[in-house]
């Protein structure tokens, strides 16, 4: 028998499974009536057989991704398919950034008429379009929510009010049942638009092995897709050799989740809503004891995982009550006792009951909830290193993809790196290596509609494609009659200061930049498409100075308006991170491809918190992006520009917005600018090279940036 404790698995499993085959079987044949096909329905089927045949004949192919509504982070990719290059990336649109709803679950409707604006600029219509692809097998997503409903039954039939629990807004089910229909109307089509549903979790592990820097040599390649959950479960594991793909497991469970454990403690404990307490969470726990030895809740919260045999990960459900009601009750008593009572859905963002750091001179509680910060995430890297063990050992691999929303938490990912190390190699696969880790962009559910398109053109037959060096692929680069539009108001000066389609020019640009950050300006950049994935990296950024030790206060307090528990991150060249920071060779790949996209931390080498005090944060890490000449021009520039003003090529980045999605359109950039108080300037750069400067005008001009601007502008 269990402890009392101690229960792990559903009380009812035997319920649950016939609950899962049931509603699977009559979801599919409901949405095959409505337009949706899975693999290996007869429409499926001969849809890749006709993407087979046109790229064995040397056409070329395209393909729609869809996020429908329903999900969050509905949105649509737009990707290009040869067989002689396989998969091209040419949008991937988020309906976040047109609407301004983070993580928003409606219709894409603005996502998709910015990707047929694409599909024409490049002289092809929708009629070219030979697929659309889902990113959920949503048949398996309606048995999943089934049995997770029966598997606890009664008390898990509360899950039939909050579905938004699995990632899913029951509120749009008619709309997103209707999406076929939908999707025609907007399109001008007679006939409803077939849908081919993907699996989510081969949707993230395909594209993310293929757009990763690890070739086919010989040696397989191991993928872990680590969730909050997908349309069968929220772990799994697959293994790529020779250019293929197979999955090794799936846990089948929507609540034995990473995912779900630290969205859920770090929401209760924090007092943020789901999908915005994690990174804020995470940051927070670097204030508080990351030892083991002497968290005063590490040994007892380790109890809420139970680490089985071949890597299971699996919830104790004695204390967790979030596979019933993850909202208003998600804690039992035993986790009361451990954690407190959790924080109330009327409770979340009010400011009152936020983990802020900055009271910990003057509420006595603010330390003892820093501490159970970072004992969840002691909890949870505990848990992916025991997933990942397991991986490494049956699959024989050294390489490692992770993926999936889980692979967002970037200090976890370094400690992968430093735990799998050539004493771990040496004692369990005896040979001499360590691990070497990638992680996409886009691990979360923004980069599942690339993945669907991805994985279809693989079953087509295509190669998989180049690897991926940068993320600009959402929207288009603004036109100068956009930009100039929203510079239409009272309330902003303008005036334009250059133009980069000369290396002359660009470089004349960067300089001013650096020049603007090295008084201590804080500047954004508005340029070509947009970053798809959650970073900033260069093309919507906020840049100051990283030298400037009060700039971290004045970005949280007066640009950004968020707490000061979250870190600002070093955009460096190769260079200067290196000089800076200890770089893992794990991550060494394509000349550290790794450190591309802020999804991995590093330590800071001695010295550096002194030097560049912005960007190292309370543990002594730093989130690193290393921007390439080649992929980021102007921002390359601009770091090695500044580089000779302050002597590090280094910036402050942060995401150009606030309280919202990042900046997608010249008119949202400029409400960013207005909402913002502490920010100088931003500059908008159109896509035929000119770049204008806007600032706020009127009563709110400080004067700084105009006459900053004078200054530059009258050197020799």
């Amino acid at each position: 028998m269990n402890p009392p404790n101690r229960r792990i698995g559903p009380r009812h499993p035997r319920l649950g499974a016939a609950g899962f085959r049931a509603a699977r079987w009559l979801s599919a044949r409901l949405f095959a009536a409505a337009g949706f096909h899975q693999i290996g329905a007869e429409f499926a089927t001969q849809r890749i057989a006709h993407v087979r045949d046109k790229l064995q004949r040397g056409e070329t192919v395209y393909l729609a991704g869809l996020g429908p509504p329903g999900t969050h982070n509905s949105g649509v990719a737009l990707v290009e398919v040869t067989q002689a290059n396989g998969p091209r990336l040419i949008v991937n649109n988020e309906e976040e950034r047109f609407s301004g709803n983070k993580h928003t679950t409606e219709y894409p409707k603005d996502s998709i008429n910015a990707m047929v604006a694409t599909l024409r600029g490049i002289g092809r219509d929708i009629g070219d379009i030979d697929a659309w692809l889902t990113s959920w097998d949503y048949p398996v997503l309606a048995g999943t929510i089934a049995r997770s409903v029966l598997e606890e039954a009664p008390q898990s039939l509360r899950l039939l009010r909050t579905t938004e629990a699995a990632g899913f807004d029951g509120r749009r089910l008619d709309q997103m049942t209707r999406t076929p229909k939908i999707l025609a109307r907007q399109l001008g089509l007679a006939e409803r638009v077939p849908l081919i549903c993907l699996p989510h979790h081969d949707n993230h592990a395909w594209f993310s092995f293929a757009a990763s820097p690890f070739t086919d040599n010989g040696e397989p390649v191991a993928i872990a897709v680590l969730d909050g959950t997908g349309d069968k479960g929220s772990i799994s594991l697959y293994v790529a050799d020779d250019g293929a793909m197979r999955q090794l497991s799936c846990n089948d469970s929507m609540f034995d989740s990473l995912g779900a454990f630290y969205s859920v403690i770090s929401s209760t404990q924090g007092g943020w809503t789901w999908l915005s307490s994690e990174g804020r969470y995470m940051g927070a726990a670097a204030w508080g004891d990351m030892n083991r030895a002497s968290n005063p809740y590490y040994a007892r919260l380790r109890e809420l995982l139970d680490l089985g045999e071949d890597g299971e990960v699996r919830l104790n459900r004695a204390l967790a009550n979030w596979y019933c009601d993850p909202f208003d009750h998600p804690y039992k008593a035993a986790l009361i006792d451990i954690l407190g009572p959790p924080l109330k859905p009327h409770q979340l963002w009010n400011p009152d009951a936020v983990l802020r750091v900055e009271d910990i001179r003057h509420r006595p509680d603010t330390q003892d909830r820093l501490d159970k910060a970072a004992a969840t995430q002691l909890v949870f890297e505990d848990a992916m290193i025991h997933v990942v063990n397991h991986l490494l050992r049956l699959t024989g691999a050294s390489r490692l993809v992770l993926t999936g929303g889980v692979a967002l938490n970037a200090v976890g990912n370094m400690r992968l790196l430093e735990h799998f190390d050539e004493a771990w190699f040496a004692n369990n696969q005896h040979r001499k290596a360590r691990l070497h880790l990638w992680v996409p962009p886009t691990p979360g559910d923004p980069g599942v509609t690339i993945g669907a398109a991805w994985l279809f053109a693989h079953l087509a037959g295509a190669p998989r494609g180049a690897p991926m060096t940068h993320a600009f692929y959402c929207g288009l680069p603004p036109a100068p009659d956009e930009i100039a539009s929203a510079l239409q108001a009272a309330d902003i000066a303008s005036t334009r200061i250059g133009d980069i389609s000369t290396a002359e020019g660009r470089d004349a640009v960067a300089d001013l930049m650096a020049y603007l950050v090295a008084r201590n300006g804080i500047i954004a950049l508005y340029q070509g498409a947009a970053e798809t994935g959650p970073r900033a990296l260069g093309h919507r950024s906020i840049f100051a100075n990283p030298c400037d030790v009060q700039a971290r206060e004045r970005l949280n307090e007066r640009v950004k308006y968020r707490e000061a528990i979250r870190p600002l991150a070093p955009m460096a060249t190769l260079e200067a991170a290196m000089q800076c920071f200890d770089l893992h060779e794990g991550a060494s790949d394509a000349n550290y491809n790794a450190y591309n996209y802020m999804v991995l931390t590093a330590p800071s080498k001695p010295g550096a918190r002194e030097r560049i005090p912005a960007v190292i944060h309370a543990d002594g890490t730093g989130r690193i992006q290393i921007v390439r000449a080649e992929d980021d021009p102007l921002t390359y520039a601009y770091l090695k520009a500044l580089g000779r003003h302050i002597g590090v090529e280094m910036s402050v980045n942060t995401s150009f917005n606030v309280a919202g999605p990042i900046a997608q359109t010249p008119r949202q950039a400029i409400d960013t600018l207005r909402r913002s108080k502490g920010l100088d300037a931003v500059l908008l750069v159109a896509n035929d090279g000119a770049v204008t400067a806007a600032w706020p005008g009127g009563g709110r001009d400080s004067g700084r940036f105009t006459g900053w601007l004078s200054e530059w502008r009258k050197r020799p």
